[in-house]
């Protein structure tokens, strides 16, 4: 080979060499690219955001979204919370105030909770609540743990609006608490702690909910009034109590749930009720009305996706006022039967 033609040569085979690296690397991008695309994309199975975020909502407050017609869905929910307070004892004759007294109470709650939902229509859902309550109270001069049955809530959702997800969800909602648990009207002292309300009472309200993926804002408005408590006996200092009428409550909350990722969300509301003062009335005529009563908590939570159809859901919650209780965990579990 000539000198001369050497460089031709060279720059032949640098020609043919790049071409064919061209080659390679025009069929290695397409599958580098493919394979960054299966891997980033959603797989089957894990549904959406907006699914998430929708059943984050229905365990938030079980009043968000609702379930299809004559299907069945049950829920079952553990809570435990806290309550440490300082009580006033008092007492009054003709002659005044006889007994000023203050003892710390403690209680200890936990809440099992099992739910029903049936849908009657597509815009419209029955629900029954079963709570079983286990309460620890520690007092100065007592101690003792309940075991009862709560107060069992007989509730109805209805939507009038078609859900869109360009426009705001608006639920309706009705629940009617039976005095089913152990009244604390009706307790002895020392006898076992009180597990219910000892009261009937009607609760409506309404829900709203914009799904903005992937973030889901929400609030509620309700209030709820209570009949009164009669014929009782209750000893209470020196005078018996035969009559309790509960005041009205008015509540509101709002927040918002975020989608982390397909099986990851997160919570954040704040609940305030405000209720006014009970009526007490007393064996010899005596009527006292007790204060209003604020009670606010902060809480935040976490929604684990364990499968398509089941997502588990904990929260924490933080009392803000001196009504409130000063912690609560809670733990929402689908059931599939």
């Amino acid at each position: 080979m000539k000198l001369s033609t050497l460089p031709v040569f060279l720059a032949s085979a640098l020609l043919v060499h790049s071409m064919n690296a061209g080659a390679q690397e025009s069929q290695t991008a397409p599958a580098s690219a493919a394979a960054a695309r299966d891997a980033l994309a959603k797989k089957e199975g894990e549904g959406d955001q907006s699914a998430l975020l929708k059943e984050t909502l229905t365990a938030v407050d079980k009043q968000y979204s609702l379930i299809r017609r004559g299907k069945t869905q049950f829920t079952y929910d553990l809570n435990y919370s806290y309550i440490g307070q300082e009580k006033i004892v008092t007492d009054f004759t003709s002659s005044g105030l006889t007994l000023f007294d203050i003892e710390n109470v403690n209680s200890h709650i936990i809440t099992n909770t099992f739910s029903a939902d049936y849908g009657v229509r597509d815009n419209l859902t029955a629900n029954v609540t079963l709570p079983l309550i286990t309460k620890y109270a520690e007092t100065r001069g007592h101690s003792g743990v309940s075991n009862s049955v709560g107060d069992i809530v007989l509730g109805a959702r209805f939507q009038p609006f078609e859900a869109r997800r360009d426009a705001p969800g608006l639920t309706l909602t009705s629940n009617l608490r039976l005095p089913s648990g152990r009244s604390p009207f009706k307790i002895i002292a020392g006898s076992g702690e009180a597990t219910g309300s000892g009261v009937t009472a009607l609760s409506l309200g309404v829900n709203v909910n914009r799904i903005v993926d992937p973030v889901a804002l929400f609030g509620s408005l309700n209030v709820t009034a209570s009949a009164p408590a009669k014929d009782l006996s209750q000893v209470t200092g020196t005078r018996v109590l035969t009559r309790v009428q509960p005041g009205m409550s008015i509540g509101f909350g709002l927040g918002f749930a975020y989608a982390l990722s397909y099986g990851i969300t997160t919570t954040v509301s704040f609940q305030e009720a405000v209720s006014q003062g009970s009526k007490l009335r007393f064996e010899d005529g005596l009527n006292v009305k007790t204060s209003t009563q604020t009670s606010g908590m902060l809480n935040m939570g976490l929604g684990y996706r364990v499968s398509p159809k089941t997502t588990l859901n904990f929260s924490v919650g933080i009392g803000l006022t001196n009504d409130s209780p000063n912690l609560s965990m809670g733990l929402n579990v689908p059931l599939a039967f």
